[in-house]
């Protein structure tokens, strides 16, 4: 299966690097890749990329887990922050509450707001990588103590950083589809005699 996948799309086989280089060349992979969704989402009106299609994710809920992800194994893990949390990072459903870790479902950020803190921490991920050795790669993070996601442990950096990847390149074609559906309806919408109602087109 994976063969097949890979054939189909050799960008997929480059998300599973065994080396630094692999790694920089996966991150290069994966922000030019986001360059195209993102600007995808620009020509569309500010308030669809709020709405949810078919039950999932916003295109900004997309985004601020993205940066959640970032800071939970990039910032908190790797780095060592105990603390590297944005009022706007989105955990996942399944995730428990913890203390000082945001989940503020009903924030309404506009694109740039959002994407200004996208960049920063794709900029971080970008360092991470750019600085690593082969010494670095093969070792395990120094467990951060304080109360948090993930739970305080020594977490191999290779295993952090492919989390990352599969993390960024798992979520871009679900945003890729939910612009489809997004764009189906702004263009419902401005058909004549369009109600224009929240639903429309879903």
């Amino acid at each position: 299966m994976n063969a097949e996948l890979d054939r189909r799309d050799p960008k997929r086989a480059k998300m599973r690097p065994t080396d630094g280089a692999g790694f920089r060349e996966a991150w290069h992979v994966v922000e030019r890749l986001w360059d195209g969704t993102v600007a995808r989402a620009r020509g569309l009106e500010p308030e669809l990329l709020h709405e949810s299609v078919d039950g999932e994710r916003s295109f900004i809920e997309t985004l601020r887990h993205l940066v959640f992800a970032t800071d939970a194994w990039i910032r908190r893990v790797i780095l060592g922050d105990p603390k590297p949390w944005d009022s706007l990072d989105l955990p996942f459903d399944q995730m428990r509450d913890e203390s000082g870790v945001p989940r503020d479902r009903d924030a309404r950020p506009s694109l740039n707001e959002v994407l200004t803190l996208r960049q920063n921490r794709m900029a971080t991920v970008r360092q991470v990588i750019g600085e690593l050795t082969e010494k670095k790669l093969d070792s395990h993070t120094e467990p951060v103590t304080e109360p948090g996601w993930p739970e305080p442990a020594s977490y191999p950096v290779r295993e952090c950083l492919r989390w990352i990847l599969n993390e960024e390149w798992h979520h871009r074609p679900y945003a890729e589809r939910d612009l489809d559906g997004l764009e189906s309806r702004a263009a419902l919408r401005s058909e004549p005699g369009s109600s224009g109602a929240p639903g429309e087109g879903s």
